[in-house]
């Protein structure tokens, strides 16, 4: 008899236990559903959810994984006001250590201005006070912000779904800004003005890019140049000694026709000379090249200024952006 109601208390024992193990399962897998896990992803152009703003922020080169430090900073310092991350790299092109995002929270929107006591706070914990405008247009998507679990779920969800949409009808929409703002994460893309969303730091590291790149061109054409006018020389050196022997030969055995021989010969040295310039025609085919690639790019919207013909891979942008060549 105590061996049959041992049996049973097992057999309870074992039976509670398995019901805990559906229980926890079925609120792991609540919390997963609940925090986005099965939430659609909808990529779309057009106005942006968000107005101008003023945001305080820390600037950082390094792994994007290093911006919870940053965000953790911004909420210790005032937990009321809602984060951003502005990301200017892809990840997936460009090494960890290199990519570039500004972290920080926004002090104001719209019309509304930033306290002193709000910027002298950010201030004195090393963050600096910068101002976004209003984007015209841009790529958007949003996703539940509801638990600490669907930061993680919109980052692998959202972000390819944006490199599709992006890719796919070749627009130029960067950088890539993530507002997380009461219980939604807004991700936000500017199709137009991409250089009033570059953080001070991030614009002087474009214009020190662009320096060493003009360099390293300038050095690249000198070189070319050089070859190019060593071998002209060549060329109308061979032409020339031809031409003399041409000449020698033609009057020892034709005496009269000579002059024929000379013509030729000139010709030839003019050849020479017409093959050594011959980069000029080369430039302006491929200035008309270049006009004709940047016409009628396809896209999402009918403003053309906001589509760009090339491929946006390295980032989120490494390229120097058009707005802000006009800004220097």
């Amino acid at each position: 008899m105590k061996h049959q109601v041992s049996i049973m208390s097992d057999w309870v024992l074992l039976g509670l236990i398995a019901v805990l193990v559906v229980l926890l399962l079925l609120t792991v897998f609540g919390f997963a559903v609940y925090s986005g896990l099965f939430t659609e992803v909808v990529v779309s152009a057009g106005s942006p959810p968000i107005g101008s703003i003023t945001l305080a922020y820390k600037f950082r080169v390094g792994p994007y994984g290093e911006s919870g430090q940053l965000f953790t900073d911004g909420c210790s310092i005032s937990s009321k006001l809602c984060s951003i991350g502005v990301y200017y790299d892809n990840p997936h092109t460009v090494s960890p250590e290199k990519c570039r995002f500004a972290i920080g929270r926004i002090l104001s929107e719209g019309d509304a201005k930033p306290t002193e006591e709000q910027i002298r706070q950010f201030q004195k914990y090393g963050f600096k006070i910068f101002s976004f405008p209003t984007p015209s247009h841009v790529v958007m998507a949003s996703f539940p912000f509801t638990t600490p679990l669907s930061i993680h779920l919109a980052i692998n969800r959202v972000h390819p779904a944006l490199d599709t949409y992006i890719k796919e009808r070749k627009l130029c929409a960067h950088p890539r800004l993530e507002i997380y703002k009461e219980d939604r994460i807004y991700f936000v893309c500017p199709l137009a003005r991409q250089g009033d969303f570059y953080v001070p730091e991030m614009k002087e590291l474009e214009r020190k890019s662009r320096a060493v790149a003009a360099e390293a061109e300038d050095a690249q054409t000198d070189i070319t140049g050089a070859d190019t006018m060593s071998e002209a020389s060549s060329i109308s050196i061979e032409a020339t000694t031809d031409s003399r022997d041409t000449s020698v030969a033609t009057s020892v055995l034709l005496p009269f026709p000579a002059g024929r021989g000379r013509e030729e010969a000139d010709n030839r040295s003019e050849h020479s000379y017409s093959e050594s310039g011959a980069s000029g025609s080369s430039f302006e085919e491929l200035d008309l090249e270049g006009a004709g690639d940047g016409e009628g790019a396809p896209g999402l919207l009918p403003v053309t200024a906001y589509t760009e013909s090339q491929e946006v891979s390295d980032k989120w942008t490494k390229e120097p952006i058009a707005a802000e060549r006009g800004e220097e």
